[in-house]
């Protein structure tokens, strides 16, 4: 039966018109979602499987392809996933955030359809329900350019690599979720993972990776952790970046990337040396006490001559990895796909038409761990507040705009006081809009905008003001949807508000995200017009106040 449910949900969706354009391929997916256990770090643990793989298979698609993923809910709990770095133009309805969809209950099954439109990169998903992520349950998403539009590289590689790396709990996520309830933090974590695995750096583990000498290789790494940083790099051998998140960079060369909560980008890397092994190593950056993992590198025919135990250390401080970021470009001659709309890589010279001030602060309601934005500390409601805006009763689930634009943050002498709700931002469609992060912690902190590609035009120490502006990076800054602040210190990025839907700027912190650091950007189309934003879609969960509610008048063209 649910077989032939899956085959019928697949007819409609190909069949459908108002989602898709007709010439652009359907890849098909379909996923069963189930605990297993393993040892990522030595420790027997319940950890979140995709079809029994951890991590989950790898979504290798080309730009404008159409994704279909029909997911089987076999927890005991509600899920769902969110696709990291996808766009969702017009179709926030795929976002899969408690702000925009009712959870997949246990032992039932839901078919996401969206389109990476526009888009090429290194992208990936993860769950989003409960502490689900602590878990497990990601996996990565490669959309490569079309063939008719050329690759910036001097050579095609030989084979691509996806890299997940993590730090890693050996607590339980429903332990962790406890904690987090009861109003404690989570600690330090216990260690490193890469895809799953924690190497030793002992020549004791098989091969994650082969090359053949001569070749080039594009490896694609992501930030798939909780709380730290983590610094990549490769024994022996210098990396080519090519790509951040959906955007050719320019090419220069670098021993080591610092790749922080939440982030993709990737290389190119060639094998060059002496064929034997070597390690890929990952370790947290910003920590006292630094966790390592590595992974091992096999050149092909080249005997298993076992990698040299000494390690290529990591660079120390913060101001080495503010100056990496600022040595990352735009590569303004490469043909890709472009920020929409069409023509907004000339950011420089569009007048901005609203400045919005963000301040990350951690505090306590009630003698209990919150984490909030501007003062307000986001709590999901029952309804999600997408269904509610579409049905029309906004006014009884959630208050728009409870946090101020212009924020100031109290003196260090006052505690901030944190105000319990769900935290919805009203966004004019079109707008182009300045957001800066100003962080007064001395954690590094990493935030993620969903729906968009902004541009990160600045990091710098201290409080923003508007003369900075003129420290700015108007030409090349890189269009990505992830952006790190150090501690004491902003950062400042730009885009236009053109993708109708409701859209979630979040701690990419699982901690801080969970108890309450993340909000949503409410962009609503003003003439409920098919061209801007697609229509709830007809197999959509519906929970809340609006479960039984007569559906409300689709947009029409």
């Amino acid at each position: 039966m649910e077989k032939l449910r899956f085959v019928l949900v697949l007819l409609a969706l190909c069949l459908s018109t108002s989602l898709v354009k007709g010439g652009d391929p359907f890849l098909f997916f379909e996923w069963k979602v189930t605990y297993g256990t393993i040892s990522p770090l030595g420790v027997p643990q319940q950890v979140i499987l995709v079809n029994g793989q951890f991590p989950g298979p790898i979504i290798n698609g080309t730009s404008n392809n159409n994704i279909v993923v029909n997911v089987f809910n076999q927890l005991d709990e509600p899920f769902l996933f969110t696709w990291n770095g996808v766009q969702q133009r017009k179709n926030s309805w795929q976002e899969g955030t408690l702000g925009t969809n009712c959870p997949i209950p246990p032992g039932s099954n839901f078919t996401y359809q969206f389109q990476v439109k526009d888009q090429i990169g290194s992208f990936y998903y993860y769950p989003t329900t409960a502490l689900h992520r602590a878990a497990g349950g990601y996996g990565g998403i490669s959309v490569h350019s079309r063939a008719l539009i050329p690759v910036p590289f001097d050579v095609n590689p030989a084979d691509e690599f996806f890299v997940l790396v993590s730090d890693w709990y050996t607590k339980s996520h429903s332990q962790m979720r406890k904690l987090l309830d009861s109003g404690r933090a989570l600690g330090r974590p216990n260690g490193v993972i890469i895809n799953g695995k924690s190497g030793k750096g002992d020549n004791k583990d098989e091969p994650m990776f082969t090359m053949t000498p001569g070749k080039t290789y594009r490896y694609r790494f992501c930030n798939v952790g909780m709380k730290d940083a983590i610094n990549v790099r490769i024994q022996g051998h210098v990396m080519k970046l090519v790509e951040i998140e959906g955007s050719h960079t320019v090419q220069n060369m670098y021993d080591s990337l610092d790749v922080h909560l939440g982030q993709c980008m990737s290389v190119l890397v060639t094998a060059d040396k002496d064929p034997k092994d070597y390690f890929l190593v990952a370790s947290t950056r910003f920590t006292k006490e630094p966790h390592t993992a590595t992974a091992t590198i096999r050149y092909a025919n080249g005997k298993g001559a076992p990698a040299s135990l000494e390690l290529p250390k990591a660079p120390i401080g913060w101001a080495w990895s503010l100056n990496q970021f600022r040595s990352f470009r735009w590569n303004l001659t490469a043909s890709a796909a472009r920020p929409n709309p069409q023509g907004s890589y000339h950011y420089g010279q569009i007048n901005i038409t609203r400045t919005i001030k963000l301040v990350n602060a951690a505090g306590s309601v009630d003698g209990k761990l919150r984490y909030a934005i501007n003062g307000v500390s986001h709590v999901n409601p029952e309804t999600p507040i997408k269904l509610a805006e579409y049905y029309g009763v906004a006014n009884k689930v959630f208050k728009y705009d409870l946090i101020k634009d212009d924020y100031e943050a109290p003196t260090a002498k006052t505690e901030e006081k944190i105000t319990l709700a769900p935290n919805v931002v009203n966004g004019t469609y079109r707008n182009f809009v300045e957001i800066i992060f100003e962080n007064h912690e001395k954690s590094v902190q990493s935030f993620h905008l969903a729906g968009y590609s902004f541009f990160a035009v600045a990091i710098e120490p201290g409080k923003w003001t508007p003369e900075k502006r003129k420290n700015y990076n108007l030409l090349d800054a890189v269009s990505r949807n992830t952006i790190q602040v150090y501690p004491n210190s902003w950062a400042a990025i730009m885009t236009t508000i053109d993708n109708a839907g409701l859209w979630n700027l979040r701690s990419n912190s699982l901690e801080r995200q969970y108890l309450g650091q993340q909000l949503y950007f409410s962009v609503l189309s003003p003439k409920r017009d098919l061209k801007d934003e697609y229509n709830m879609p007809d197999n959509d969960i519906l929970c809340g106040i609006i479960k039984d509610m007569p559906l409300p008048k689709p947009y029409s063209v």
